[in-house]
């Protein structure tokens, strides 16, 4: 099985929106056997989608694209496949239907030019097979192509949506059936990802890898992938045995890289927090100053989070530290708002202020000014504080300002993370 996706959009390669939807979709076909081979993203002007198409279905078993199907003038993308594959364009008036339901289902006015964009829309190609679009207007198609592959029978060719809110819906309600019913010859796909941070890829690599040899000879397959601050280890592989290479290989990761692993389910390390907390029955409460309660702003992005977070709090000034954490004035004299002893007073000034169960403080220069000999820049302290005391550690995050926030967040959040998981283990 040979997998293309073609995103559409000029926007995409102007960098104006970000694609999301290889990995979306690619996560999704992966996960029933289909892993996508190759990607492609063409702008929406000209004859770049029909070209685009008509290469892919040269040696595609499965084309998938995306985007190109609104109303506007550059939205092409369901006349330029027409008229490669010479298929006429009728309305369909289920479709139509359909596209007038979502308007008043939503209480939204009918435009002046309402009966142009639907008859528009409700243009479907001869033969395809229409998938509807219950958060939109433009449903998707699918379409058997006639050119053969090495199987025998025709290839398969899917058209949807831009919008994820309207994509992600329409592709799991009927696309996948639909792919599910067509290739159920399809092999078995297992596959495991670790996100593991605060060690580098090479190193991981390099614990790993020697350990793996034999199990790679006999099909498995491992991928890196480095994020900022974290590495995540994937491994799969293909056909009857390949659940069994893919367990034995997670055993031997897992007591290679044990501590460094904070999820191998796809959670975020926030989510992995969160439910940490909540298992637990926790609260926490954030002290911020250099990350601007960026460390908050990643928890509450979790459902849940308002039953473990109690708050957080933005101490930029001195004032602020004194005032709303209790940090003495003699400490900031004497070792100066970057320091691990405000860090520390900082935690612990949250924790027990605000009466919370644990506590992260973060403090630190990131620059480009203020650093100094001793403290240059990208230096922080972070304090994670519970009933058994306070915990600090110094970094060098010497990045620009948004990535030496995201790092520090990082730090402070797997700091709690392996205090929670030391907790969890002693209840």
């Amino acid at each position: 099985m040979f997998v293309e996706l073609i995103t559409t959009g000029s926007e995409l390669l102007l960098g104006a929106t970000l694609n999301s939807h290889q990995q979306w979709i690619g996560r999704r076909l992966a996960e029933i056997g289909l892993p996508v081979n190759r990607q492609l993203t063409v702008p929406d002007t000209g004859t770049a989608i029909a070209d685009a198409v008509r290469e892919a279905l040269t040696r595609a078993d499965l084309v998938i694209t995306t985007g190109g199907l609104g109303p506007t003038s550059d939205d092409r993308t369901r006349d330029e496949i027409a008229r490669l594959l010479n298929l006429s364009l009728t309305e369909d008036p289920e479709v139509l239907k359909q596209i007038e339901l979502v308007f008043k289902r939503r209480n939204r006015p009918f435009p002046p030019n309402f009966e142009t964009i639907a008859r528009t829309q409700a243009q479907v190609p001869a033969g395809a097979i229409v998938l509807k679009n219950e958060h939109g207007s433009a449903p998707g198609l699918a379409i058997d192509v006639a050119t053969e592959n090495k199987t025998g029978r025709g290839r398969l060719l899917i058209v949807l949506p831009g919008p994820p809110r309207e994509l992600h819906p329409m592709f799991l309600a009927y696309a996948i059936p639909l792919l599910k019913t067509r290739f159920p010859e399809v092999g078995t796909f297992s596959c495991l990802t670790f996100h593991t941070i605060g060690v580098g890829e090479s190193r991981v690599e390099d614990a790993i890898r020697p350990h793996l040899v034999e199990l790679e000879s006999n099909g498995l397959e491992i991928g890196y992938c480095a994020r900022v601050g974290e590495v995540d280890v994937r491994l799969t592989a293909l056909g009857p045995k390949g659940e069994e290479l893919v367990r034995e290989a997670s055993l031997r990761v897992r007591r290679l890289l044990g501590k460094f692993i904070y999820s191998e389910s796809g959670q975020s390390l926030e989510e992995v927090i969160v439910h940490l907390l909540a298992e637990l029955k926790q609260t926490l409460v954030t002290a911020e100053s250099c990350t601007g309660g960026f460390v908050s702003h990643c928890l509450t992005n979790v459902p849940g989070a308002s039953d473990v977070l109690l708050g957080g709090l933005v101490t930029y000034s001195n004032e602020f530290k004194r005032e709303l954490l209790g940090v003495r004035d003699e400490t900031l004299s004497a070792h100066g708002a970057v320091s691990e002893q405000t860090a520390r007073e900082m935690a612990e000034g949250a924790r027990t202020r605000y009466r919370a169960d644990y506590a992260i403080a973060i403090t630190g220069i990131a620059g480009p000014g203020g650093g100094s000999v001793e403290k240059p820049v990208g230096t922080v302290f972070i304090g994670v504080a519970d009933a058994n005391g306070v915990d600090v550690q110094r970094h060098q995050n010497a990045f620009d300002r948004e990535t030496f926030k995201f790092i520090t967040g990082r730090q402070s959040l797997e700091m709690l993370r392996r205090r929670l998981i030391t907790a969890q283990r002693e209840k």
